[in-house]
């Protein structure tokens, strides 16, 4: 009987990854950007056949992807090694020629509309207002380009065009928790919910005709609901809602006269119709547990990106008046079957003041286990771990570590107040559910309280290093991947037009200075004494290098094992395979000293 050796890392990392798609108009292409060469390109299937073909060789990762609606070019937008300055290019569908569209370095290009001739391209962009963004109408053929709307107070987006060009809507961020959408027609400027002094949410925006538009807010409520807007009244309506379940997404189909909505509840997404006539709503079963994107096309068939615990990426599509899903790609972990792989255990817990939280716990299977868990705080802070894949902790758990995701006060699917949790508290609330977490799991035999490692991101790299300095005892070794390091320079660093959230999100640095000398890890670096790996972009817009280096260097001086690992050509996160399987098996590297 031949006998094979245990997956590698790079096994796992070798699984491919899809960032967007689109479809053209007549069904019969999909376009999507992924990773099959190693780095990210644009790549395409001509259906039925889904044997896909590159049509870019930019060695990029694709933020933006839009078709134009009479099928003739598609708008992608790439930025540079992850600084995230993201550019726009036409493209035809056989690939070829990226004919430069919207260029300008140092500034960042964004959410793409076509209007409906496909001769004029309205979009974001931080050029000349990079704090609060402006939007622009560029004439594709003329090259002639106009003012839009002038963001003023607060982030404005272009959110999109109605059918007949008569009117749009922008979306305006003040904070992650309150974001307003404005209806911009006959010269006048319309709130779309009705004036308040609460903190609410506006997110997908749609019409349904130049007088009709549907879309999803928190307005008066705790969970994001399906709402209405009379653009000739002037009036909005709440539509559809359900219990403590957030709508997240939701498209319109003209042929069927319904909606698809997609919710989020906890760790799992959900997909329904919503029949505009009738009212009556219908689930409808997905073959993955996390949507990340669904396209509704004119002959009411469906595309959907997602994933699930134990399967990456992919793409299905369900045809018009089917009940099947079917697989466009099947992208996997080479050489490991998905029932080798971890669906975790969803626990709840209470924390330090009776709040009940959430987690996800992938136990390694018992001949394999060392007996290690990593505690993964994840990123955001105002997103959440859900039930979808991630080579990391698959990789692992294959190695025997179990590994703890907890979603902690300030994520999202659990409501826009606990969302707003974590607002002015990044380390406090959030900090103690975490150390709360542990204790249950030792308490009910999860974890040994010898054996915990700490593993984060973003975010989660910031727990990671303020829980180092303020609980050390729980942990053997920590990795902090990107993660701020002093709340001030943090602050004071980030995209330009991030910093109107700023106040809200982090805190004010003269109003709050105590409470942020107080959470900020590079204030605790003498109770720092465990080994630590640091890992940075060096291109990172969001926490910047200099985040990193300050921490590893006051750490070295002051003795501590510190490793740094540095990427010079990486962001944000990894966009490069040999990158990815770089970083993550130096991270196993790391945690297999300790065991």
């Amino acid at each position: 009987m031949l006998k094979f050796q245990k997956p590698d890392v790079e096994q796992f990392f070798r699984t491919f990854a899809i960032q967007n798609f689109t479809v053209s108009p007549d069904e019969k292409q999909i376009v999507f950007s992924t990773n099959l060469s190693g780095k990210y390109n644009l790549w395409a299937m001509d259906l039925p056949n889904t044997f896909p073909y590159p049509l870019t060789f930019i060695d990029q990762s694709c933020q933006e992807l839009v078709y134009d609606k009479n099928g003739e070019f598609m708008i992608a937008g790439f930025d540079k090694d992850g600084d995230e300055n993201t550019q726009l290019y036409a493209l035809q569908p056989q690939g070829g020629e990226l004919k430069p569209i919207r260029l300008l370095e140092g500034h960042r290009h964004m959410n793409p509309v076509l209007s409906k001739d496909g001769k004029r391209l309205y979009y974001t962009t931080t050029k000349e207002n990079p704090m609060y963004l402006n939007s622009y109408c560029y004439d594709l053929e003329s090259g002639e380009e106009t003012l839009v709307n002038e963001g003023k107070g607060g982030a404005t987006y272009f959110g999109l065009l109605s059918p007949e060009e008569k009117s749009n809507v922008h979306i305006k961020m003040f904070a992650n928790t309150y974001t307003l959408a404005y209806l911009h027609k006959d010269g006048k400027e319309l709130l779309l919910t009705p004036p308040t002094e609460e903190q609410h949410t506006v997110s997908d925006v749609l019409y349904i005709s130049e007088d009709e538009i549907y879309f999803v807010t928190d307005y008066a409520d705790d969970f994001s609901y399906l709402a209405k807007y009379d653009c000739v009244k002037a009036e909005f309506q709440k539509v559809l809602s359900f219990e403590k379940e957030a709508f997240k997404g939701i498209h319109y189909n003209k042929l069927s006269q319904s909606l698809y909505i997609v919710s989020e509840k906890g760790v799992e997404d959900f997909l329904y119709t919503y029949d505009l006539a009738t009212g009556d709503v219908n689930r409808v079963d997905t073959p993955v547990s996390v949507i990340e994107k669904l396209i509704v096309t004119e002959a009411n068939s469906l595309f959907l990106l997602g994933r699930s615990a134990t399967i990456p990426f992919n793409i299905y599509r369900m045809e018009a008046q089917k009940k099947v899903w079917d697989a466009c790609t099947n992208y996997g972990v080479p050489g490991v079957a998905e029932e080798e792989l971890i669906t975790p255990e969803v626990i709840k817990y209470p924390s330090f003041d009776g709040l009940e939280l959430e987690a996800l716990f992938f136990k390694a299977n018992e001949d394999v286990s060392n007996g290690h868990v990593v505690l993964w705080p994840h990123g955001g802070p105002q997103a959440a771990e859900r039930k979808s894949f991630r080579s990391m902790f698959q990789f692992l758990v294959n190695r025997g570590y179990s590994v703890f995701a907890p979603n902690f006060r300030g994520s999202t699917g659990y409501g826009l107040s606990f969302t707003k949790m974590v607002e002015g508290d990044w380390g406090h609330g959030p900090r103690l559910d975490n150390i709360e977490g542990l204790e249950w799991l030792i308490k009910n035999g999860y974890a040994d309280r010898e054996k915990i490692l700490l593993l984060g991101g973003s975010y989660g790299g910031y727990m990671s290093l303020l829980l180092h300095g303020r609980h050390a005892e729980y942990f053997k070794a920590v990795v902090d991947i990107f993660g701020p390091s002093d709340l001030f320079s943090f602050i004071e660093s980030v995209p330009e037009h991030w910093k109107p959230v700023m106040n809200q999100w982090v805190g004010d640095p003269v109003e709050d200075r105590e409470k942020l000398i107080e959470y900020s890890p590079i204030t605790y670096l003498d109770q720092m004494v465990k080994p630590m790996l640091v890992i940075q972009g060096a291109n990172d817009p969001r926490v910047v290098k200099a985040e990193s280096d300050q921490i590893v260097q006051a750490l070295q001086e002051k003795g501590v094992k510190v490793e740094y690992l540095v990427l010079e050509d990486e962001g944000h996160g990894f966009s490069k395979k040999e990158n990815e399987i770089k970083v993550n098996r130096a991270i196993l590297e790391f945690f297999d000293r300790f065991i």
